[in-house]
């Protein structure tokens, strides 16, 4: 007897992967890719649509014709930030413009002078003046720069909802993808802003369809339903939304740490836009504040500049103990300088030849990272009732971090949370009712929990 599996195409900037997920939510099967960049018409670096699109049919006809498993549902999470322009037979009238190409002065001042106030136009659409990671203005701007493709869209689809869109055939506008800074959704009405009506954007945008409903594929045919997709953040909040229902902030941590509080009801201040917060929405349309930290580039960085000077390998911090003796020595030393956390997150430089060594000099930099994450996190936590912090990804496994975090919210339960793919989970789990009959497991996410003491004991939900 085959087994039943749920396959979840996950795309990154780098990796693109499929997963398939068996109904315990135990990944049984993996296969991942890598495409090399291709350019637009301005010569700016962006994501080879085609190979994606091929990709996506090549993937799934490999699952569906194994006869190991039986295929009974297909999902897609992807990065956000990201659209693809269709004409009326389905074919994209545009390179998949990376949300990274400096957007045009002139054309961001015209769009704030005739629709508003930056902070204010910011704070109604809990989207931060970002240029092209404001999804919404990349649509703007094809209107103004190339009328005569505006003229042919059909549908503007994030990239999410393009890839089911090649399975089903059908259009669809996702609130997650909606949600992402994109500059298009008033927060405070809940509906489209009204520069989306009257700029005639409306128009091109598919219906709105909740993400937890499914579809009938067209091409590959089979016995299973297809997901509308979800942008990648919001996807990976839902197995812990699924799991936890008393408050709680996640701090997803890689390049970017981003704190997400799904329990935080109060409106972006003018404040908490200045230093960088934002809201996401979760799959069943809630808002969800965040703010964000580079701290993953930090780390990388400095940790080079540290390994250089103490001429060791950059693989020893990552499994580097956590020693409370170097912490306190460190402490009872004036610093002079601070991480300063308005505005655009920045860090100070240290000469960390002044160490007596890697570890007293490491410790310092996890120092220096834990006082700019907590400010951060403290941005979506005040006015919260949430009295869990769970971090997830590659900061929940240093236990330096781990540790110091708990130090820096004593009020609070801190956690390394650890699962298989958390996105790719969040986005088999949203339609988990229209393929799989058996119930939620309860522990599809590990814990550990970091005391104030230092001392760690395993936990389970």
């Amino acid at each position: 007897m085959k087994q039943q599996v749920i396959a979840i195409i996950d795309v990154g900037k780098t990796n693109k992967k499929l997963f398939l997920f068996d109904q315990h939510y135990r990944i049984v099967y993996e296969r991942s890719a890598r495409f090399i960049e291709t350019h637009d018409e301005d010569g700016f670096p962006c994501e080879n649509l085609e190979s994606l699109r091929l990709s996506v049919f090549d993937s799934l006809r490999d699952v569906l014709h194994q006869g190991e498993f039986e295929v009974k549902a297909l999902n897609f999470s992807t990065y956000g930030a990201s659209i693809v322009y269709i004409d009326d037979k389905g074919k994209p009238l545009t390179p998949l413009y990376n949300y990274l190409k400096p957007y045009p002065h002139e054309l961001e001042d015209r769009f704030y002078k005739t629709y508003g106030n930056k902070t204010v136009f910011a704070a109604k659409t809990a989207s931060p003046v970002l240029g092209s990671l404001n999804s919404g203005l990349q649509l703007y701007r094809i209107k103004y720069e190339q009328p005569e493709v505006f003229a042919n869209i059909k549908y503007a689809l994030h990239l999410p909802q393009y890839l089911s869109f090649l399975i089903t055939n059908q259009a669809f506008s996702d609130i997650t993808s909606i949600g992402c800074h994109t500059a298009l959704w008033d927060f405070r009405k809940h509906l489209y802003h009204r520069w989306v009506t009257k700029e005639h954007v409306e128009s091109k945008l598919a219906p709105i369809l909740s993400a937890t409903e499914v579809l009938r594929p067209v091409f590959p045919t089979g016995k299973y339903v297809v997901g509308i997709g979800l942008h990648d953040s919001s996807a990976a909040l839902i197995p812990y939304l699924v799991n936890f229902h008393e408050p709680f902030i996640l701090i997803s941590t890689g390049t970017w740490c981003i704190s997400l509080n799904p329990f935080n009801e109060q409106g972006l201040t003018k404040e908490e836009l200045l230093a960088d917060c934002l809201c996401y929405m979760n799959y069943k349309g809630k808002a969800v504040k965040a703010s964000r930290l580079f701290a993953g580039h930090i780390l990388e960085e400095e940790v080079k500049k540290i390994a250089s000077v103490f001429h060791t390998n950059v693989a020893r911090y990552r499994v580097m103990a956590f020693d409370p003796a170097i912490i306190a020595r460190l402490n009872a030393l004036k610093r002079d300088d601070q991480g300063d956390v308005s505005g655009k997150f920045t860090f100070t430089n240290r000469d960390w030849s002044q160490y007596k060594n890697c570890e007293e000099a490491y410790h310092q930099l996890m120092i220096d990272i834990v006082e700019l994450q907590k400010c951060s996190t403290q941005l979506v936590l005040k006015s919260s009732p949430a009295r869990r912090i769970f971090v997830d990804g590659g900061f929940s496994k240093n236990v330096i971090y781990m540790n110091l975090l708990a130090m820096a919210f004593p009020h609070l339960e801190v956690f390394a949370a650890s699962m298989a793919q958390a996105t790719a989970l969040g986005a088999a789990l949203a339609i988990h009712d229209s393929w799989n009959k058996k119930r939620i497991p309860n522990d599809i996410i590990e814990l550990k929990y970091y005391s104030v003491a230092q001392e760690t004991v395993q936990q389970g939900e």
